[in-house]
């Protein structure tokens, strides 16, 4: 298998439809057809026939920088969240003095303070080519879980505003559902993980 930059003008290359996703709008997916598509080999990016190896020696970067991305997007929820409850009222004051809207903030902003660590040491360990496969794997396993779970209770904490799209909850829900999905499932990191024990 090898990498080929395939030109948008060449014959036989076509882009179909942007797909409609539930999440994600400001990224547009769309899907690509190549029929009998002719490519100079000028056009292969590295070795012939090192594509494979190539792509499976970035998977842990891959699935570092989607870790990344999650705990930013989990940050952002619990901000946004610890704000919003400050300024709701319910039953005379804010949602924020109710003992179990502190209680879920409080686990939320403990599981934030192990996440950047977990970040801190699995980058270093990046920079210093040291990632493994299985270590990129539960980063990317772990940080999404905890982007869906922080999203749901951050969603919950908005009550009825949260299921409305005028509310920024209610976008970045939709949008962490896709993380433990692509860059391989999270049930495949745990066959990952799980296949070097």
């Amino acid at each position: 298998m090898s990498i080929l930059l395939v030109e948008a003008e060449r014959e036989g290359f076509k882009r179909g439809r942007n797909l409609d996703k539930i999440g994600m709008d400001e990224a547009d997916t769309s899907e690509l057809f190549f029929e009998d598509v002719r490519v100079p080999m000028t056009n292969c990016l590295g070795q012939e026939g090192m594509g494979f190896v190539y792509l499976m020696s970035e998977l842990p970067q891959e699935r570092l920088s989607i870790a990344v991305s999650a705990m930013a997007s989990t940050q952002k929820a619990f901000d946004e969240t610890v704000a919003f409850v400050k300024e709701r009222k319910a039953f005379g004051k804010t949602v924020f003095d109710f003992q179990n809207t502190k209680f879920v903030l409080a686990d939320i902003k403990a599981k934030l303070q192990v996440g950047w660590a977990h970040l801190d040491w699995a980058l270093n360990r990046h920079y210093k080519r040291e990632l493994t496969a299985e270590e990129g794997a539960a980063a990317k396993l772990w940080h999404t879980d905890l982007q869906w779970d922080v999203m749901d209770k951050c969603l919950q904490l908005h009550g009825g505003a949260g299921y409305m799209n005028e509310y920024p909850i209610a976008k970045m829900w939709r949008g962490a559902r896709v993380t433990r999905i692509f860059g391989g499932t999270n049930e495949i990191m745990k066959e990952l993980i799980g296949r070097s024990l």
